[in-house]
């Protein structure tokens, strides 16, 4: 065991001197009321001044805690980095409840993937950078109302998902943060830049840059299968989502599907209070017992 101030220990000689003058003091005044000359006790004497000694070592403790005894504790676990781009279609078909119940599912997903960094990323035909990739999810959740699709200009009407997905990975590879890197590709329409096996192209440049896609299909139509072969071939897959419910069990599902990792970090000092703790709190209740009647009296 160590101490993060271990200066403070010189304190003990305090409750130590003040503590064997308690205990080696002489006795009392005797009464001899019933002229009966009565034994030494010396034992009884010195266990009642062990109970007038309770508060100093009671102060003892106190110095010792003060002091910030530390050990080292076993290896703990850090939770490893995540960074995931939202990557959200904001063309006009995407308007009204398909917005509505995507937002308010990805909300839920940054409340279930505390600790990650998210980005957001909003595209039409063209892309803007919403929001970098941050650790204040609370930002996140604050960006979502001003990027919905009946505030955007017109040449956002389209849907250009590859060149969507190579936007964000060209950001995501700028930024340049450790750890994993997930796009969450939310989308109701069909890309007419994934032709003539485009999507494998992207796909090919997404593994090289460590990123997994996860697409969303928020819409009653089927899920455009050239999206579909691109997610699967980065590791990732393609979700169809008609309603609320079915779109907050999908990013549940990625939750599980890409769970947060931890590793294991070396030991390290930390504070050792608990004993020390409990001692003190057994000499209050020891000192409580003896203003009760089990302390030194005159004779």
């Amino acid at each position: 065991m160590t101490f993060s101030h271990p200066w403070v220990l010189a304190l003990l000689t305090i409750p130590v001197l003040l503590g064997w003058s308690v205990i080696s003091r002489a006795a009392g005044v005797t009464l001899p009321f019933d002229h009966v000359r009565h034994a030494d006790r010396r034992w009884t004497r010195r266990a009642l001044g062990v109970f007038d000694a309770v508060p100093l070592l009671a102060l003892a403790t106190a110095i010792v805690i003060l002091a910030g005894p530390q050990t080292l504790q076993q290896p703990r676990s850090e939770r490893l980095l995540t960074n995931i781009q939202i990557c959200m279609d904001v063309s006009g078909s995407m308007a009204g409840r398909n917005y509505q119940i995507a937002s308010e599912a990805i909300e839920s997903f940054t409340h279930a993937r505390e600790g990650d960094a998210f980005g957001l990323t909003i595209f039409g035909v063209q892309q803007v950078r919403w929001l970098p990739l941050t650790k204040d999810l609370q930002a996140v959740r604050n960006a979502m109302p001003f990027a919905n699709p009946e505030n955007q200009p017109p040449h956002m009407m389209g849907t250009m998902i590859g060149a969507a997905l190579r936007f964000c990975m060209h950001n995501m590879e700028a930024e340049g943060a450790e750890g994993d890197r997930m796009i969450i590709l939310v989308s109701d329409g069909v890309s007419f830049d994934l032709r003539d096996g485009e999507e494998y192209d992207i796909a090919d440049e997404l593994l090289a840059a460590g990123i997994t896609v996860y697409h969303i299909h928020v819409d009653e139509s089927s899920v455009p299968p050239e999206v579909a072969e691109l997610a699967k071939l980065t590791g990732g897959d393609s979700f169809h989502a008609t309603d609320a419910q079915n779109l907050k069990a999908i990013f549940a599902h990625i939750d599980r599907m890409r769970p947060a990792r931890f590793a294991q970090v070396g030991a390290v000092p930390m504070d050792h209070f608990r004993p020390f703790t409990i001692a003190a709190l057994g000499l209050f209740a020891m000192h409580l017992a003896g203003l009760a009647g089990l302390r030194y009296t005159p004779w």
